[in-house]
């Protein structure tokens, strides 16, 4: 017979161990406007959907966090990159924007780089975290 496991429990060890940097979600919420002095169009309207705890991690960090935690709990993806959330924090929906605007690493490379939502968040009857998987948006 298997042991239970023990949800909230491991909701904590994953909300303290990984979702340690601040992520921003947007939503855009209109088309930018051409600045006629220069041509170029500017940013996108935007309201802020959540700003706080989480992570994104790359297929590299997926694996990381299978050595911190004991055992493998992602599966692979064709998306390279996933957000993850507390269950508390609002549902991604596709076209979101994703920043992370403080990192607890000294070393990440997540410093102006932009992700978009490709999916609503990923499902299931028993959630640890919130898992959603990103697009990097690439710059002109």
């Amino acid at each position: 017979m298997s042991t239970p496991i023990d949800t909230e429990a491991e909701r904590e060890k994953l909300e303290s161990t990984l979702l340690v940097d601040t992520v921003r979600i947007t939503r855009p919420t209109g088309t930018p406007q051409l600045d006629l002095s220069t041509g170029l169009l500017g940013s996108v309207p935007a309201e802020s959907v959540y700003e706080g705890p989480g992570a994104v991690l790359s297929g590299h960090g997926q694996v990381t966090a299978q050595h911190v935690l004991g055992r493998e709990w992602l599966d692979d993806t064709v998306s390279w990159y996933r957000l993850l959330t507390p269950i508390s924090a609002p549902v991604p929906v596709r076209y979101d924007r994703v920043e992370v605007v403080a990192a607890a690493g000294e070393h990440a490379a997540t410093a102006n780089r932009v992700w978009q939502v490709l999916d609503p968040s990923e499902a299931s009857t028993v959630e640890i975290v919130r898992v959603t998987r990103l697009d990097e948006i690439t710059p002109p």
